[in-house]
């Protein structure tokens, strides 16, 4: 059996393809001086229209310790037909089935990762997202309660920064109520709206001070499009959405418990980033990834990607991306427009400190 072009093309990066390509995009930011000023580019960390990225991540599920939930993550090809694109779909099933072993006390949950990044010619190979403000995900929900994984190089290997992944697409229990908005120091009893906790005691083990607003059931009720429906899409939309997750919303979680006291994300030093389940809801789940990246706003040269595969629910340009953080959109149109007088913009980067120090 001789391999084929998409199988070779489906294999991990060796140490000498990983060391090339990271020389090569440090390169590029020091040439173009990227590092002086906020990036207006993205910064693609898994992109699954490429299928290696697919074989370079792993799933998880409670069958490691006897459950019975399931979980697949498979390489979708492309269809034009419907303009959707080439991506990876996590599925499976979750079950609350307790295994013939009275050291485990709970079950239900699946996720997936990419694997370590590995070596390259200076150690260790970690994502640089210092410099940028949001995650951003393109999905495709079934309106499941999914959470979103980063791990770093902590002191603590098994230290996990989490935050929901909130979707127009999202559903909650109908016994809570949308007007309701969870704080930090929510009660206890609030807390079985969250992965269906089924007592005050597990709740306040799981969140001693509360339920943090970013991994509350209740997203905010701009984003809830059909609430306690099962439809996977919604009219005029492609089902296809892009989600921003600010960076200094997630929250440490320990084996599922919330740490304290809570630490900001290591961003230099981003090892894994993935998606889990752990709703507790009996059945299958669907969800479809098209790619995860960390940005500052949507800028012009993706917002064509993004009309093309949201559709309705396609996000704007953001105006801070849109002028480098230099001025406002409209001035920046007066300018085009030759209109009035021509308001210089503010340096930007370290340029722009220094013009101030010397004034």
């Amino acid at each position: 059996m001789f391999p084929t072009a998409r199988c070779l093309a489906a294999k991990p990066s060796g140490f000498i393809k990983r060391s090339a390509e990271e020389l090569s995009r440090l390169t590029r930011i020091a040439w173009n001086s990227e590092g002086l000023h906020t990036p207006t580019k993205p910064y693609v960390l898994l992109d699954f229209e490429n299928d290696s990225s697919v074989a370079n991540c792993k799933t998880m599920a409670d069958r490691a310790v006897g459950g019975f939930s399931t979980a697949s993550l498979d390489y979708v090809p492309a269809d034009p037909a419907t303009n959707s694109p080439a991506h990876a779909q996590f599925h499976g099933s979750i079950s609350t089935k307790l295994p013939m072993n009275w050291r485990v006390e709970r079950t239900g949950y699946a996720a997936f990762r990419n694997h370590d990044r590995g070596m390259w010619l200076f150690g260790r190979l970690y994502w640089d997202v210092d410099p940028y403000a949001y995650l951003a995900l393109r999905v495709k929900s079934d309106g499941r309660r999914y959470t979103v994984n980063i791990q770093t190089d902590s002191i603590v290997d098994t230290d996990i920064h989490q935050h929901r992944l909130y979707t127009r697409h999202h559903r909650i229990q109908d016994d809570v109520s949308s007007s309701s908005s969870p704080s930090p120091s929510s009660s206890s009893s609030s807390s079985a709206s969250v992965d269906n906790i089924e007592t005050p005691e597990l709740a306040e083990r799981i969140y001693p001070h509360g339920i943090p607003p970013s991994l509350s059931d209740i997203p905010p009720e701009s984003i809830i499009m059909s609430r306690g429906s099962s439809s996977v899409t919604t009219s005029g939309s492609t089902g296809w959405e892009t989600i921003l997750l600010p960076f200094n919303s997630f929250v440490r979680t320990n084996h599922g418990l919330v740490v304290e006291p809570q630490t900001s994300i290591l961003r230099q030093r981003v090892t894994s980033v993935g998606i889990g389940l752990t709703d507790r809801v009996e059945g299958p789940f669907d969800l479809r990834i098209h790619k995860i990246w960390a940005t500052n706003g949507m800028s012009e040269a993706e917002i064509e990607e993004e009309r093309r595969i949201c559709g309705a629910d396609a996000l704007p340009v953001d105006e801070g991306v849109m002028t480098g953080w230099m001025g406002d959109a409209s001035s920046e149109g007066e300018r085009k427009r030759g209109a009035g007088e021509k308001k210089e913009p503010t340096a930007k980067g370290l340029k722009g400190l220094k013009d101030e120090w010397e004034q």
